[in-house]
Parts: C-alpha cells; sequence; structure tokens
C-alpha cells in the first residue's frame, strides 16, 4: 500500500483520512480516474464508467465535511462486475446476446455497498455470463494481467481482478460459482473472498444461482472484510438469504491462528493438479500458521469425485442458459460455452437430480471433516495466470484441469474460502493460497488470511506493461 498515493491507500486508509480531513473523496477519485485513464487502455477492465462519479465523490465530501458520513464506505471507490445490476446501467455480462437496457434497480450487494456510502466507479468486464476462467469475452474482448500484459486475469470476474491490481480503487465486487472471485483474486495478486451461500443476497439469481455467491476482492484482507460487512445485509428478494447478523466482520479478524487446526488438503474426491510453485507457495503458508501457533496436519476429507457433481452442475446451467436463446442469438455466443451446453444439454433429470444428491453428500463430508479441523488450507489454482491471448481448447477438461480444480469443491459445499496473495514467483507473478472454513465460518477464513498477510509483504503491481508491448495501446 502506498502512504501518498490515494489510488494505492486501502479503504481503510482512504476513511481514516476523509475523517481527518487530509484527503477528499474527490482528490482520491481523481487520482483513481488518472490512472484509469492511464492503464485501462491496454488492462480493458471495464465494461462502463459511471459519467456521475465525480458528482457523487463531492456529495460525499460535503457530508464528510458536515461530519455526517452516510456509512463505513463514504466516499470510497467500487467497481462492480457486469454480471450484477447497478440501476441506470444495462447488465451485459460480457455477451453481444443481451440488451443494453438499464437496470432498473441495484443488486441487493450494490444496495448494500451504495448504502454504506460507497461511489460506484464502474462496471467490470466478465466472461461470457461467467462461464470461464480465461478472462475475455465476446462483447469486451481480452482483459490483461496489471502484472504482465501478456498474462490472464483469470475469470470470471476478469475486470475486477484486472481494475484491483491496476490499483483502480480499493474495492471490487466479484461473483464466484466456481472459483470466479478466487481465481482472478490469486492470479492478479488480491484478496478475494467466496463467503457462506446466502450470506450476500443474490437478485435476480443468475443461471448458476445454486452454487454463485457475489463477494469481495481487495488489496488487503481487513478491506475484503470491511465491503463484505457492506454487501452482506439481508435482503427481501433472495429468499435464500440468511439473516442479518449485523456484525463488522473486521472484529477479531486479527485474533491469529493459535491453537485453530488445519488441514493441508490435497484431494478433493480427486486429485487436483498443483505445479511445483504451488506446492512451494502451501508449504510456505503452513509453516507459518505452525510459527503463529496453528496445529497443521496433511489429511483428506472423504468426498465423492467433485469433478463428476460440478461438470454436471456447470453443465446444465449453461445447457439451460442457452436453450432459452433464439438461434440467431446462439450464434453470437462464446464457442466454448455452446459447446459445453451442447455436451451437458443431453442429460436427463435423473443424472442431474443424482449429481444435486452427491453435492449434498460432498457439504455433508465437509462439515464432519469441520468438526475435527477449523481450516482447510489447499492451492487456489494449480499454476500462475496463463496467456492472456491462450484459445478455449476443450473447456471441459480445462475446468478441471487448468482452470478451477481446487476451487469448485467449495461452491459445491457451501462453505466460505478465500484465496489470499503469498508472494511472487520466479517470473513475477502473483502466487494465493486458500482457506476454506465449515459453512458460516466466514470469521474464520477471514482470520487465517489475515495471518497471512501479516507474516508476507506484498508488492504492488507496477502496471508499466504496456511500454513492454506497444501493439496495446
Amino acid at each position: 500500500m502506498s502512504d501518498t498515493d490515494p489510488a494505492q491507500m486501502s479503504a481503510e486508509q482512504l476513511i481514516a483520512l476523509y475523517a481527518t480531513r487530509r484527503l477528499s473523496p474527490v482528490e482520491a477519485l481523481q487520482t483513481v480516474l488518472e490512472r484509469v485513464a492511464r492503464y485501462n487502455p491496454w488492462v480493458n477492465a471495464f465494461a462502463v464508467l459511471n459519467p456521475r462519479a465525480l458528482a457523487q465523490a463531492g456529495e460525499s465530501e460535503a457530508r464528510w465535511a458536515a461530519g455526517r458520513p452516510m456509512g463505513p464506505l463514504d466516499g470510497v471507490p467500487v467497481t462492480v462486475k457486469d454480471l450484477l445490476n447497478v440501476q441506470g446501467f444495462p447488465t451485459r455480462r460480457g455477451s453481444k446476446t443481451t440488451d443494453a437496457t438499464p437496470a432498473t434497480e441495484d443488486a441487493p450487494a450494490v444496495l448494500g455497498l451504495k448504502a454504506a456510502g460507497a461511489v460506484i466507479l464502474g462496471k467490470t468486464h466478465t466472461t461470457e455470463f461467467g462461464w470461464k476462467t480465461p478472462g475475455d469475452c465476446p462483447l469486451g474482448g481480452i482483459t490483461r494481467n496489471a502484472w504482465n500484459p501478456e498474462r490472464t486475469v483469470g475469470g470470471s470476474s476478469s475486470g475486477a481482478g484486472a481494475a484491483g491490481a491496476a490499483n483502480f480503487g480499493p474495492l471490487h465486487v466479484g461473483t464466484d460459482a466456481g472459483g470466479s472471485i478466487r481465481i482472478p483474486a490469486a492470479y492478479c495478486g488480491l484478496v478475494g473472498l467466496k463467503p457462506s451461500y446466502g450470506r450476500i443476497p443474490q437478485w435476480p439469481h443468475s443461471a448458476f444461482g445454486q452454487v454463485s455467491c457475489a463477494g469481495p476482492m481487495a488489496r488487503t484482507v481487513r478491506d475484503a472484510a470491511l465491503m463484505f460487512s457492506a454487501m452482506a445485509q439481508a435482503d427481501i428478494r433472495d429468499p435464500y438469504c440468511l439473516p442479518d447478523d449485523m456484525r463488522d466482520w473486521r472484529d477479531g479478524i486479527d485474533d491469529g491462528v493459535a491453537g485453530l487446526r488445519v488441514a493441508v488438503v490435497r484431494h478433493l474426491g480427486y486429485a487436483p493438479p498443483i505445479d511445483a510453485e504451488g506446492e512451494a507457495a502451501v508449504e510456505l503458508a503452513a509453516r507459518l500458521l505452525t510459527e503463529q501457533g496453528a496445529i497443521v496436519e496433511y489429511v483428506n476429507p472423504a468426498l465423492p469425485d467433485t469433478r463428476e457433481i460440478f461438470g454436471r452442475v456447470w453443465g446444465v446451467a449453461l445447457a439451460r442458459l442457452v436453450n432459452t436463446m433464439a438461434p440467431e442469438k446462439r450464434a453470437l455466443l462464446d464457442k466454448g460455452l455452446e459447446e459445453v451446453a451442447e455436451r451437458e444439454g443431453k442429460m436427463s433429470a435423473t443424472d442431474y437430480l443424482a449429481a444435486e444428491a452427491l453435492r449434498t453428500e460432498a457439504a455433508h463430508a465437509m462439515a464432519r471433516f469441520h468438526l475435527k479441523y477449523d481450516l482447510v488450507l489447499c492451492p487456489t489454482t494449480p499454476t500462475a495466470a496463463f496467456a492472456a491471448d491462450a484459445p478455449t481448447i476443450r473447456p471441459t477438461e480445462a475446468l478441471w484441469r487448468d482452470w478451477a480444480p481446487w476451487t469448485f469443491a467449495f461452491n459445491l459445499t457451501r462453505q466460505p474460502a478465500i484465496s489470499v496473495p503469498i508472494g511472487l514467483d520466479e517470473h513475477g507473478m502473483p502466487r494465493g493460497v486458500q482457506f476454506a472454513a465449515a459453512q458460516l465460518r466466514d470469521d474464520l477464513v477471514l482470520r487465517a488470511a489475515r495471518a497471512i498477510e501479516r507474516a508476507v509483504a506484498m508488492p504492488v503491481a507496477k502496471a508499466e506493461g504496456a511500454h513492454a508491448c506497444g501493439h496495446h495501446h
């Protein structure tokens, strides 16, 4: 974090400076907008910018001047993934098949952020309907990684990852149905939390509504917790949301891991791939936790093959999406999305219900496992970010081999999971590790991530990559 450049400050730093009148929300937003003007042409994070953002920062400044801030995020810039509705802006979902009619109401998470006083900077790119990990979409093109423009940012919260790494403000809304918050967080050196299912209300539910959640992406664990508190407000529109517990998720976040039991997990019903540097990252995390008094063991939960289950849940959701489309619109879709829908769309209802039953079994197995272990520690991704321009080939295999093998199990079980950066590899690319905890124990994953963050110093992306590859100007 920078102590001088507001674009690189945490939300907590900004709020402290606003409160003492040493910085105004307008000044902070202006530094962010300067970075956007400079780097977004090649990073390509935004689907649309909010033309009223500066005016809204001005309103925030007036509230601070009167000593009456609206809420804990008053005047903090936030971006929203283009799968969620923001009133007055279209929700294009990265697709040429959607229309440009502006949404008439805010999604629950957006409403929570606005009620806390956040200034919506704009909407960020997503892979088409959030279907895949490589960070490109038919509507917006390729989103690039601020650490290295030749690498992907990951997805499906591609624009959120890019915006976080490029320091386009401190807080970014992602969504996660199989790793779509945690994967770009790992690739971009950010903290990404997929909360317990129902903690952050959703409306309308996405194609992946049974496994998907919105969540915070930020540069610090405390910022992620602060943002989470604003987003996790019960909403009548979502019949599956949890009741409000009115807590500040930063409470207890610095309590450390002494005495917590941590299972280092290598097997999630199958053996997900992991490269040597990913292995080393997990080993480092295990050592840091042990040094801080955690009890670390190497042990695997007894799960059914999560590939089989997730492949069906994913495939059926995409098939349903494609089948409701007019044939002329289908021609506009990302080819890989159509391929998965075609491949999985022939499934019988009985087969799908069998997968749902197995999903419940997996959740049951994890709940039992967590009676003994407070936390699971495992990789977030099998490798560092791969090439941004790589074509998507054989997406079904790519899903459980290259993209999301370490993340989707925790969507199936609906438990909280977080990715936290643990350093850079030899090529200067970020690596992350992942923690999961029992359902509703979001506090534990935040505490564990904070313990890692305190033990490692993570640099900030220089975002100077455009000079190295001038063709993106």
